[in-house]
């Protein structure tokens, strides 16, 4: 079995794109559009339970993401690849690292989880467990990780996007694997290039978060802030997003 997925471009370095919670293989929003097909070919996959794999059941873990992830890639014909995630797939490129990296040539980790997870005090996780049958709960998370800047239509757009693109089971089981996965010591010390892009309005996936995981963990980190974006730079800022992406993959 292979994990439904697109593929864009038909370079030579080859691009595995992990989305986040809300997102999808088709979720990527403009940045798609902006995305230089000569020089590089990018695999965008749906995880278990979402996009054109909502029918296929799983664990939903991180896991099963990665081994997912690299059974596309050999689907493909993938012996090696970088891999660029957004969100929760920043924590799955990660794992693929870990599962895989004589395989691994660098890592593009946008507005990502660490591999630590994310800590969240008891309220703040009852917020986000409701989301999985709440909508009002997907947009209020989306808009306050954004800044809470957006236009309320682009707000419901992607709320119907994350509704359409994800089952309730695999969502609700995404968030446990997402926020409550620890495998932060095996990645300490790796020397795998990696970009760390952040918003400058994310609240909580910030450059001083940042600092304390990441940039601690992986000696070959550089760290970029975007100043007109928040957790979202694929649709806030995407032809910016996709420049330093591909210059840092290039380089």
């Amino acid at each position: 079995m292979t994990n439904s997925h697109i593929v864009i471009g038909e370079g030579p370095h080859r691009v595995l794109g992990l989305h986040g919670w809300f997102g999808s293989a088709r979720g990527w929003g403009p940045f798609l559009d902006c995305l230089d097909r000569d020089a590089f070919t990018y695999a965008f996959m749906d995880y278990r339970g979402y996009g054109g794999s909502k029918s296929i059941a799983g664990r939903y873990t991180m896991d099963e993401i990665a081994a997912d992830a690299l059974a596309l890639a050999d689907a493909l014909h993938w012996s090696s690849f970088s891999l660029i995630g957004h969100s929760m797939g920043g924590m799955a490129i990660q794992q693929v690292l870990v599962d895989a990296p004589a395989r691994v040539l660098k890592l593009v980790a946008i507005t990502p989880v660490p591999a630590s997870g994310v800590p969240f005090d008891e309220h703040t996780w009852a917020f986000f467990a409701s989301a999985a049958g709440n909508a009002e709960a997907r947009k209020a998370i989306i808009d306050n990780t954004t800044g809470q800047r957006l236009s309320d239509y682009w707000l419901t757009q992607m709320v119907r996007h994350s509704l359409e693109n994800s089952t309730t089971e695999a969502f609700a089981a995404y968030l446990l694997a997402w926020a409550r996965t620890d495998f932060s010591e095996r990645v300490r010390g790796n020397e795998v290039p990696i970009k760390v892009i952040v918003g400058a309005n994310d609240p909580a996936l910030n450059a001083e978060f940042m600092q304390a995981t990441y940039m601690r963990w992986y000696p070959n980190a550089t760290l970029e802030s975007i100043a007109n974006a928040g957790h979202y730079p694929m649709n806030e800022t995407p032809v910016l997003l996709a420049s330093s992406i591909e210059s840092f993959l290039a380089g």
